[in-house]
């Protein structure tokens, strides 16, 4: 489990990596062994999206969307970030300042192959096709109200897209490695690139033609 060294939190009742203990036995070998889990964390960022979607069905005021959209939106990313990441994927992310008022971030995952194999895989779509798909629709409702000029629902979509997206951030950086930085990261794939081309380059044949068929890595 990579993580920083960090207090104990007082309100941490479940601390992470004993969620096992917690599991029901009865639930072993099911297709899902955390149903509910599973459902909220559909359900509040679904019910965002809908809400946002019909609401001038059923009211035209813009208060009353506002409210109830921001009220789900904020159940989700609650949710997301404190259960469901670390119940299904064994995952978590928070936040903590120190003594000298220093804010930290920490980025835990719970990578042991015996903690893995026991992930369910089920879950563990739901949950990152749920992490992924909705901050692209409100990255399209952003289009939507920048077009049509609707500045109020551009602000109620901006909130969206803050919510969902530091919840997607932490879980990437989660999964992809808490001690290693993403822009780094990426970085160093550009530079590994740079350097392979200008070796090809230089051990190319005088005057041999540039190859026609090979397609640079990560380019579909």
């Amino acid at each position: 489990m990579a993580s920083a060294t960090v207090p104990l939190l007082d309100d941490d009742t479940i601390p992470f990596g004993e969620e096992d203990e917690m599991r029901d036995p009865s639930r072993a070998g099911q297709k899902y062994t955390h149903p509910y889990v599973t459902f909220f964390h559909l359900f509040f960022r679904g019910a965002a999206i809908l809400i946002y979607m019909f609401c001038g069905w059923f009211s035209d005021s813009f208060i009353t969307s506002f409210v109830f959209v921001v009220l789900f939106l904020s159940a989700d990313f609650w949710t997301v970030k404190n259960i469901s990441g670390r119940l299904l994927v064994g995952l978590r992310w928070w936040n903590y300042v120190d003594d000298d008022g220093v804010s930290h971030w920490v980025f835990e995952s719970k990578n042991s192959e015996s903690y893995q194999s026991r992930v369910n895989k089920n879950e563990q779509r739901i949950f990152w096709l749920g992490l992924i798909l909705c901050p692209v629709f409100w990255g399209l409702f952003f289009l939507f109200a920048l077009i049509g000029v609707k500045f109020k629902w551009l602000l109620l979509v901006m909130i969206a897209i803050a919510l969902n997206a530091a919840n997607l951030y932490g879980y990437v950086k989660c999964n992809y490695g808490a001690s290693k930085d993403l822009n780094s990261a990426a970085t160093d794939f550009v530079k590994t690139q740079l350097f392979k081309n200008a070796v090809d380059i230089m051990i190319r044949p005088s005057g041999a033609p540039p190859p026609t068929n090979v397609r640079p890595t990560g380019v579909v």
